[in-house]
Protein backbone atom coordinates (compact mmCIF):
# COMPACT_ATOMS: atom_id res chain seq x y z
CA UNK A 1 0.00 0.00 0.00
CA UNK A 2 0.95 3.00 -0.40
CA UNK A 3 -0.10 7.38 0.78
CA UNK A 4 -1.36 10.13 -1.60
CA UNK A 5 -1.45 13.49 0.53
CA UNK A 6 -2.96 16.37 -1.24
CA UNK A 7 -2.74 19.87 0.22
CA UNK A 8 -5.20 21.88 -0.92
CA UNK A 9 -3.54 25.18 0.64
CA UNK A 10 0.31 24.36 -0.87
CA UNK A 11 -0.57 22.71 -3.92
CA UNK A 12 0.93 19.97 -3.19
CA UNK A 13 1.16 16.22 -3.36
CA UNK A 14 2.96 13.56 -2.07
CA UNK A 15 3.35 9.69 -2.48
CA UNK A 16 5.02 8.07 0.07
CA UNK A 17 4.89 4.45 1.51
CA UNK A 18 2.09 3.45 3.93
CA UNK A 19 3.42 4.70 6.92
CA UNK A 20 4.81 7.39 5.81
CA UNK A 21 8.96 6.70 6.30
CA UNK A 22 9.91 6.69 2.88
CA UNK A 23 8.78 8.94 -0.17
CA UNK A 24 8.36 8.38 -3.37
CA UNK A 25 7.47 11.86 -4.85
CA UNK A 26 6.55 15.37 -3.91
CA UNK A 27 5.12 17.68 -6.62
CA UNK A 28 4.12 21.51 -6.44
CA UNK A 29 1.60 23.40 -8.46
CA UNK A 30 -0.95 20.71 -7.68
CA UNK A 31 -4.63 22.45 -8.69
CA UNK A 32 -6.54 19.00 -8.29
CA UNK A 33 -6.25 15.28 -7.88
CA UNK A 34 -8.93 13.37 -10.20
CA UNK A 35 -10.57 10.70 -9.22
CA UNK A 36 -11.22 8.67 -12.44
CA UNK A 37 -12.01 5.04 -13.05
CA UNK A 38 -9.32 2.35 -11.31
CA UNK A 39 -6.59 5.39 -10.67
CA UNK A 40 -5.99 8.79 -9.07
CA UNK A 41 -4.54 10.84 -11.53
CA UNK A 42 -2.22 14.27 -10.14
CA UNK A 43 -2.29 17.33 -12.17
CA UNK A 44 0.34 20.34 -12.06
CA UNK A 45 0.53 23.53 -13.40
CA UNK A 46 3.23 23.95 -15.80
CA UNK A 47 4.41 27.27 -18.21
CA UNK A 48 1.49 29.36 -20.67
CA UNK A 49 -1.02 27.69 -17.19
CA UNK A 50 -1.44 24.21 -19.10
CA UNK A 51 -2.74 21.68 -16.57
CA UNK A 52 -1.22 18.00 -17.59
CA UNK A 53 -1.31 14.66 -15.96
CA UNK A 54 2.28 13.94 -14.34
CA UNK A 55 1.12 10.77 -11.92
CA UNK A 56 -2.15 8.15 -12.21
CA UNK A 57 -1.65 5.60 -9.06
CA UNK A 58 -4.11 2.61 -8.93
CA UNK A 59 -7.13 3.07 -6.46
CA UNK A 60 -6.79 -0.45 -5.60
CA UNK A 61 -3.54 -0.44 -3.42
CA UNK A 62 -3.50 3.64 -2.46
CA UNK A 63 -5.07 5.25 0.46
CA UNK A 64 -5.58 9.51 -0.27
CA UNK A 65 -5.69 12.12 2.21
CA UNK A 66 -6.88 15.75 1.41
CA UNK A 67 -5.52 18.31 3.48
CA UNK A 68 -5.98 21.75 4.17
Amino acid sequence: MQTLKFNTTKRTATLSSMNGDYVVATYDNVPTVKVLTGYYEVMQTVEDNRVIPILRVPISNTNMFIEK
